[in-house]
């Protein structure tokens, strides 16, 4: 809790963890391999040179194929350099920039050079080249979702270095009148890099549809989809405490989300466990009630006022938890 009666996130917790490091780094090869794989993998249906450049409707300029496929690669890896910058030595006033530059140049890249592949594809020369029209705009808003996507869930976990360390103990005393918050957050880092491998493994397939390389089924991308939507949404989570409750948010954006008010809960306390204890790493259900386990150790554990428990692994858990039980006796004060 802060001068101001806020806890923030510590400026450990805001260095990148160590599965978004992964996440980012199968981000950026996997993205430079389908710059370099998709007009190679249509070469035999392409011309000697591609139309990679439009006057209206019309294509207007051109390269060889191996300029088309290493001049984007090329481009990317000036992109990862520049994320890989940011993230070093501007993560604190630029929340979010090195994330923001890795999405929004891998889809704009890649969604470009699908688009040129299948302008010409099954072209004798590059004059023939199809023209551009929606394509341009789709990609672009593609692009534009990515940035904003990425921009909602960097503003979610931002923070700011808290001024003084955080003590654990089994209940806080909070002055009538001031105004809190406690945030703590946890993340899975295999549950990160099985996203964005997933994620990966999607875009190939649609990318390929798309540009007509392949025909391929939709029911093999679609799969690829779902598996990554489901580990984004349990690889990480968001733990709040205010004047309202407690509110756990599943995935980068903080949901879906569950909140329990003071009057829903009988008592918090932090409780180590494992994930042999739980049944596994996510969202489990068994005899100690509710878990969502993205990392061993302590845990903060609220039991509501039906009698089940329900736990979630997140740093700070005792002060939390010592929050919590402040509330919870705070509304039970008789009135009046």
């Amino acid at each position: 809790m802060t001068d101001e009666g806020t806890t923030e996130p510590t400026a450990a917790q805001r260095r990148a963890p160590r599965g978004a490091v992964w996440a980012a780094a199968a981000w950026s090869v996997g993205v430079l391999a389908l710059l370099i794989a998709l007009p190679l993998v249509a070469r035999h249906r392409l011309p000697d040179e591609l139309a990679t450049h439009w006057d209206g409707r019309k294509p207007n300029d051109s390269m060889s194929l191996t300029a088309a496929t290493l001049v984007p690669a090329v481009f990317w890896a000036v992109l990862v350099l520049t994320a890989v910058a940011l993230q070093r030595y501007r993560a604190g006033r630029l929340p979010g920039a090195a994330a923001a530059t890795l999405a929004t140049g891998g889809v704009l890249l890649t969604g470009a050079q699908a688009s040129i592949v299948h302008a010409n594809l099954d072209r004798t020369r590059w004059q023939d080249a199809a023209p551009m029209g929606v394509e341009v705009v789709l990609v672009l808003l593609a692009t534009g979702l990515a940035g904003l996507l990425v921009w909602l869930a960097s503003r979610r976990y931002g923070g700011r270095p808290e001024p003084r360390p955080a003590a654990g103990a089994p209940a806080l005393e909070v002055p009538a009148g001031e105004r809190f918050v406690w945030l703590s957050r946890a993340a899975n880092p295999w549950l990160q890099l099985a996203a964005a491998v997933f994620g990966l493994a999607a875009a190939a397939g649609l990318l390929a549809v798309v540009s007509g390389v392949s025909d391929l089924d939709w029911a093999l991308v679609l799969p690829f989809t779902v598996a990554s939507l489901a580990c984004l949404a349990c690889c990480s989570v968001r733990v709040r405490v205010t004047a309202r409750g407690l509110t756990v948010g599943f995935g980068p954006f903080g949901w879906p989300a569950r909140h329990w008010s003071p009057a829903d809960l009988d008592s918090a306390r932090a409780e180590e466990r494992t994930a042999a204890q739980t049944g596994g790493w996510g969202y489990r259900i068994n005899g100690l009630g509710t878990t969502v386990m993205l990392r061993r150790g302590v845990c903060l554990v609220v039991r509501t006022r039906r009698g089940t428990d329900f736990a979630v692994s997140v740093d700070d858990a005792e002060r939390g938890a010592a929050l919590l039980n402040a509330l919870i006796a705070h509304t039970r004060q008789p009135t009046g």
